[in-house]
């Protein structure tokens, strides 16, 4: 066996092919056997249409069976795989499709005109996959053959591409190995103590690292079940979390979930684990979670280039706004401004070391190297500490760090005071340009549905109590709702841009 990840895998799928891999709400049931020969039929049809070893193949497709079936082609046929997010606009395909010259690109059948007129500037070809599962992949695969020869690969060799978020500037490509992805599955699927009978609940999108490779391949690795939601829906997840033994999620799914009457300990009375992460969990939401579940959620940390870092103990206390302890052969530090490992207990930037950290970012070797130190440790740009019991608290982002006055302001610390005020339901802090102290601090506020109090004065009144002065926001702002990324990732870039003009001077 060589180190394509598909032949891990598939290596784990179950002695009985009847078996079933897949449950979607219609009732549809798909078994291991029936998604072995389908992507079997998908890699055939791919290096068909002349994909082979390295090649790219990208996808803009809603989640579905299939989607996952064409990920686990790629892989088959030798291929990297590059989901793209179906919220993206046209100069956005424009640029990936430029950037990343895919072989072949899937998408939905109702925008084969507008991609095939993209595609055509870089020669790749275009296939359509519906939700439904129609669309010409599927026509055209169906007759194929189902024996195929997965191409070896070596454990370096790039499995996925897949592109950061994007939030400042443009979006670059991570390369991601056989390797990576691999090494990282395999330690979820041992720390989290997957057993045979798990049944994973998968209700998030399979355009990122969370939903694709962290839930998909840990469900596979385990050869067992996931009842496949096209998407979060409240009602949908409290009817199945009975069936269901395993759920992963970002904090907007357990929020919605707290609203609902109907949830409680009846519906998780089989559930053994719940985890979280994407974005921070607010220890608010951590303990009312735990209060009418009975569960304590399990917090982890990862990010695009790196898959998961960290993850709060299965067996131990899962401690609110931490994300726990380094996963089996990953090594992290924190560093100051010019890369000396900080002491014990202070806050810095997050380098982390091991087996899951990428290759690099696709053609750029230049910002490659300006994110890896000399000794292989990569630059997380992630603000953290790592406390006397070692647990990780993620702070911010480097990128989101507020100097104001002379003074480093963490947002996190602020954000914790302000979203403690009763009446409060979250909120972001951000820095904004002042002619005086370069940056001042500013929070951005939603409060409880119909809720008028607190005002912008008892806020800041209630921080000047727990808070040293310069870091007491010196404008408040109240929102309907905090802007956040498909990935529930509040973004501070939106917020910076519609408040910028705050503080400045008159003309």
């Amino acid at each position: 066996m060589s180190d394509n990840l598909f032949e891990l895998l598939q290596s784990r799928f179950p002695a009985d092919p009847s078996r079933t891999v897949m449950e979607t709400p219609d009732g549809r049931q798909i078994s291991y056997g029936e998604m072995d020969a389908a992507t079997a039929r998908m890699a055939r049809l791919l290096a068909e249409r002349g994909v082979g070893k390295g090649d790219r193949v990208a996808a803009r497709v809603e989640k579905s069976p299939e989607a996952i079936f064409l990920y686990l082609a790629a892989l088959r046929a030798g291929a990297a795989y590059l989901p793209l997010n179906t919220a993206y606009r046209a100069a956005e395909i424009a640029y990936f499709l430029g950037d990343a010259e895919p072989k072949v690109v899937v998408g939905r059948p109702e925008a084969e005109t507008e991609l095939a007129d993209i595609a055509a500037r870089t020669n790749t070809t275009v296939l359509t996959l519906g939700q439904a599962g129609d669309g010409s992949l599927i026509d055209q695969s169906r007759d194929q053959d189902a024996d195929f020869a997965t191409v070896p690969a070596a454990g370096d060799d790039l499995a996925a591409l897949l592109y950061t978020s994007g939030t400042t500037g443009r979006s670059k490509g991570a390369m991601l190995s056989h390797d990576n992805l691999a090494s990282n599955a395999l330690a979820l699927h041992h720390i989290w103590g997957f057993q045979p009978d798990y049944v994973l609940l998968h209700a998030l999108p399979i355009f990122h690292t969370h939903g694709l490779f962290v839930a998909t391949n840990c469900a596979l690795l385990n050869g067992g079940g996931m009842l496949f939601l096209p998407r979060f829906d409240a009602a949908d997840v409290i009817r199945l979390l009975p069936r269901a033994t395993v759920m992963m999620g970002v904090p907007t799914f357990y929020t919605r979930l707290l609203e609902r009457p109907d949830f409680g300990p009846e519906v998780c009375r089989n559930m053994r684990l719940f985890i979280s992460g994407s974005a921070p969990l607010l220890e608010e939401t951590f303990e009312a979670f735990r209060q009418r579940s009975g569960h304590i959620i399990l917090e982890r940390y990862g990010m695009t280039e790196t898959s998961m870092n960290t993850s709060n103990p299965l067996d131990g206390e899962r401690r609110a706004g931490t994300v726990g302890f380094p996963l089996p052969g990953v090594e992290l530090r924190v560093t100051d401004e010019a890369g000396q490992v900080l002491p014990e207990g202070e806050t810095g930037v997050l380098e982390v070391r091991g087996p899951n950290v990428f290759k690099g970012y696709w053609r750029q070797p230049e910002k490659t190297a300006a994110e890896f130190r000399p000794d292989g440790f990569f630059i997380t740009g992630d603000v953290s500490r790592i406390d006397e019991r070692g647990y990780v608290q993620i702070v911010g982002r480097a990128k989101d760090l507020i100097i104001s006055g002379g003074f480093n302001v963490y947002p996190k610390e602020i954000e914790l005071v302000v979203d403690a005020i009763e009446g409060v339901v979250e909120s972001a802090v951000i820095g904004l340009a002042h002619p005086d102290f370069g940056e001042a601090v500013a929070a951005v506020v939603k409060r409880a549905d119909g809720a008028v109090v607190p005002d912008e004065a008892a806020i800041i009144e209630t921080a000047k109590t727990e808070l040293a002065n310069y870091k007491v926001p010196k404008k408040v702002f109240f929102v309907d709702e905090l802007p956040r990324n498909a990935m529930g990732k509040v973004q501070k870039n939106l917020l910076r841009e519609r408040f910028e003009e705050t503080f400045k001077p008159a003309p």
